[in-house]
Parts: C-alpha cells; structure tokens; sequence
C-alpha cells in the first residue's frame, strides 16, 4: 500500500528534512532513497552533498523547491532528469528527457579503450558508436592526450544533449590535445561509401559502442528505464541484436588491422547465451564465404562478475 506524500509540516533541521524524505523514498520502492535524498537537497541548496549537514537549516523556499523534486523522484522521474546532470568518470554531464542517462557499468568501456590508447605524440582515433550523450567518446577524450575521437547518433534529441557536453568538456578536451566531435548519422550507414566516416575505413583504432540491446518484447523493470529512457536507446529488435549486428558490420569496416572493437550488452548476451549472445554475433558476423572480420573475441564480465562487455580485434584485410 503506498504510503500519503503529504509532507510533514515544521521541518527546518537539515537532518530533520533528509530523513523525512529518505522515509517516504523508500516507501514507494525508490532502490537508493538515503543518496536520492541527499542528491535533490544539495541541489536546491547549492552546495556539495558531502556538506549538507554543515549547511545552515532548510529555509522555506527551499523546502517548497525541494519538496516539489521529491515528489516527482517517489513518482519514479529519474533523478538525473531533476538535477539535470550525471557524474560519468571525471566528469559532469548534462542529460535530459531525450537522452539515455549513462550508468557506472559502462565506465568500463572507457577503462579498455584508454588501455588501448597509451599516452605519446602520436594520434590515435577512436569512433563511439550509438552515442547518445556524449559520455563514453568525451571520457575518452579528456583523459587520453591526443586523440581524435569521433560520436555517431542517429536520434535529434541525443545529439542536442552531445552537442552541450561537448561544449561544455570543451576546455579539458583541449587540454589533452585531443579533439571530439558528433556526425548524425545511422551507425549501421556511417562507413558505407557515401557515409559520413567513410574517409575513416581502415583507420580507426577503437570503436566503443553501447547500443540498443533489449530484445522488443521484454519490459525493463524499473520504472526510470521503463518510462523516461528513450525507446531507440533501448530497444534492439527482436531478439534484442539487430543494431548489434550493423554496429559490428560498421567497426569490421572503420578499424585498422588490430583495431579493438568494444561492445557494451545486457548480463544474458554473452558466452552462454550461444547464438544469442553478442560473442557469437562478432565471431560469425562476416560469414562463412567471407573470412573472419575478428579474432581474439572475448567476454568480459563487470565488477559484479556478470557478462558486460564483447571485445574483439580486427584480422588483416
């Protein structure tokens, strides 16, 4: 039974406010209600969330603001669309209704890519593919020196939210003497003769990519995913591997001979998932009449021990 919203009247205390609002967080199921709390109240006050408690007592402007975000949280609107920003490694990124909000797991991403890029003068040039927000190419960008990194996107509102990180990570990406760009573009048509990377085939040394990879008729359990992440962001088709399998088309196409291919899927698409795991997908995906396109395909698991990432190499042409 959900428990009534309605505010308890005469909070002042910060302490008071933050465990109010923790109480009626976790009672709509809310799964980190201690830190949601804290996250809204630090910002309608302005002030860092580990000195909240040092802060002065919560004025009544600010308990009205605050209140009015609380009340969307226990409605399940992510907290990333009430702040209106999400850490992503080193960063802070602007994020929104429109775009997918990045999740930690994906940070892995960028550690594999930058062990690929070491440090030095020479360039390195790195295609994110599927890239909504910005975050794993602009990562990559302000913590590698000198590289080149290029985001592909399809959907209008995402590229609007890439174009502000990119405005915004401006300074540190020129500070690492790399550069970072977005092409709106169909990732499966960008490395096609007439696509928009076509000057880059063969050339590239990383393509990360998080794509769409939830088969059409599963339904995501929690309600932020469910109702406020974008569709094309999550939905791969039928069984959850159509845009994976042109992603996979496309890096075969953009990378060098050795170039590493770093694919981001769900905890059932890996080893053990057989011809529905992503593994096979980038094994078998140039066909028997083909060659191989990848070798040394693995699977590597997050810090919680679940299949999260397929990495290959491109074989020579």
């Amino acid at each position: 039974m959900r428990e009534d919203l309605t505010p308890t009247s005469g909070l002042a205390s910060t302490r008071a406010v933050l465990a109010d609002a923790e109480r009626r967080l976790a009672a709509v199921q809310v799964p980190s209600p201690s830190f949601d709390a804290a996250e809204l109240l630090a910002f309608v006050r302005n002030v860092p969330r580990t000195r909240l408690i040092m802060s002065d007592p919560v004025s009544d402007a600010e308990l009205v603001r605050f209140e009015s975000l609380l009340l969307r949280r226990a409605a399940r609107v992510p907290l990333q669309h009430l702040t209106g920003t999400v850490g992503f490694r080193r960063l802070d990124l602007v994020v929104g209704p429109g775009v997918f909000v990045p999740r930690p797991e994906t940070e892995l991403m960028v550690e594999v890519a930058l062990r690929e890029l070491p440090a030095g003068e020479q360039r390195r040039l790195v295609v994110d593919l599927c890239a909504g927000s910005g975050a794993i190419g602009l990562a990559v960008a302000t913590e590698a020196s000198n590289v080149d990194v290029v985001g592909v996107e399809l959907e209008r509102a995402a590229v609007e939210w890439a174009d502000r990180n990119m405005a915004k990570q401006a300074e540190l990406v020129a500070a690492k003497g790399s550069t970072f760009r977005i092409v709106t573009a169909d990732a499966g048509d960008v490395a096609a003769p007439a696509g928009a990377l076509a000057d880059l085939v063969g050339r590239v040394d990383v393509v990360v990519a998080n794509p769409p990879y939830i088969p059409d008729d599963a339904v995501p359990r929690d309600p932020e995913v469910r109702e406020h992440d974008p569709r094309a962001a999550l939905y791969g088709g039928p069984d959850g591997l159509r845009v994976i399998r042109r992603v996979v088309e496309t890096a075969a196409a953009l990378l060098r001979e050795g170039g590493l291919i770093v694919i981001e899927h769900g905890d059932e698409q890996g080893d053990g998932a057989g011809a529905l795991g992503v593994p096979y997908v980038v094994k078998t995906a140039a066909g028997e009449d083909s060659g191989r396109w990848f070798t040394s395909v693995m699977d590597r698991p997050d810090l919680n021990g679940r299949p999260r990432l397929t990495l290959a190499r491109r074989v020579a042409r």
